[in-house]
């Protein structure tokens, strides 16, 4: 996977990222740091197609699923592979909530909930983009009054940067001229190991989450309301473990999940403080990824429903072949009044921070 080309460490060609959907063109945007390694994005849903980092011997493999041509973007059997999810993160309850007073209605899209905004959410949208340096990315979407049934028109900002320490930060901003509510995040797809024909299970992963409690989810992937302690539970990350190791485990929140696909509450000593969320390790390349976010909660998913589908450069990717943390407000949250609101008024700014920081240990 490490072969070079002239445009781009990742052998990913701008061409083949480039279309017209509704007079909006869409385009492949390299992004490269000091040391040379390099982040590629396309502005169809912010999809992150490439990271090139190296492995403790030096070795450049790309670490996240995507495709490599737009058409395979647009068409993905993941429809948010790497992708960005807006205007609401995860799942509300039979697409419904509550706002002063009015009741909001939303495409029921997975079971009987709607996920990650909707039918065309904002993984479905090209952005406007702005390379405003060989290391930082802008991508714009203003999301019309009433898109997908939610209330406002929302102007969004999303700044990615590619640091020389092989940070990929992600800067949200966003307002609304009406009260609305708004719970973004990016679905990257990690593989630590490097995409391969077929991609490596991300079950011997050693991953640590900076959580002492988590959300457990009826059999429809909604939060129940509870907060549950992790201890004693397949859910206790709070010293490094294996991702496998209790990923089968006889629990009703694991099958619930299908593996693990909840919401761990952060441990914050200030809201909205960037803080450490997780860590994982891959022990056989030794590249490490480090979580870092101002967000209440993180989003572990295991990739428990791919079945091998092919990505860029004739990669597949198996299930439980990628580990998803996405950065983020609760599930459902509309609907729990006690969970950490997610309502944006006008004169309001909605911002939020996430960093993916990529390392190796011996």
């Amino acid at each position: 996977m490490s072969t070079v080309e002239t445009e781009s460490l990742c052998g990913l060609k701008r061409e083949d990222f480039q279309t017209t959907i509704n007079g909006k063109n869409t385009d492949l945007y390299i992004l490269k740091n000091q040391q040379g390694n390099e982040v590629a994005i396309t502005n169809y849903g912010g999809a992150i197609v490439a990271i090139m980092v190296p492995d403790k011997n030096g070795n450049l493999a790309n670490v996240i699923q995507g495709h490599d041509n737009i058409q395979d973007v647009i068409n993905s059997p993941e429809p948010y592979l790497s992708t960005l999810i807006g205007r609401y993160g995860n799942r509300i309850a039979k697409g419904r909530f509550q706002l002063h007073g009015k009741e909001y209605h939303l495409a029921i899209n997975n079971g009987p909930n709607s996920l990650h905004g909707g039918k065309q959410g904002f993984n479905a949208k090209v952005w406007d983009a702005n390379q405003v340096s060989t290391q930082a990315l802008v991508l714009k979407y203003v999301s019309p009054y009433g898109e997908e049934g939610f209330s406002g028109e929302v102007t969004v900002w999303v700044a990615y940067t590619f640091t020389d320490d092989n940070e990929l930060v992600i800067k949200y901003q966003a307002t609304a001229n009406k009260k609305t509510i708004l719970n973004l995040t990016s679905h990257g797809f990690f593989s630590l190991s490097g995409i391969a024909n077929p991609t490596p299970t991300i079950e011997n992963l050693l991953c640590e989450v900076n959580a002492d409690y988590y959300l457990p989810i009826d059999e429809t992937s909604i939060p129940t309301g509870e907060i549950r302690f992790v201890k004693d539970t397949p859910f206790d990350f709070r010293t490094p473990k294996p991702v496998g190791q209790d990923i089968n485990a006889d629990d009703e929140q694991i099958k619930n999940g299908a593996g693990y696909d909840h919401c761990f509450v952060l441990n914050k000593k200030e809201e909205g403080d960037l803080s450490f969320a997780a860590k994982v390790t891959e022990p056989i390349s030794g590249r490490s990824m480090e979580v870092y976010t101002t967000e209440p909660g993180v989003q572990m998913y295991t990739d428990n429903w791919a079945d091998g589908y092919k990505g860029q450069n004739g990669a597949t990717f198996p299930r439980r072949s990628g580990i998803c943390f996405e950065c983020q407000h609760f599930p459902d949250s509309p609907n729990h009044p006690y969970f950490p609101s997610v309502v944006l008024e006008p004169g309001q700014t909605y911002s939020q921070k996430t960093v993916y920081k990529f390392g190796t240990e011996k």
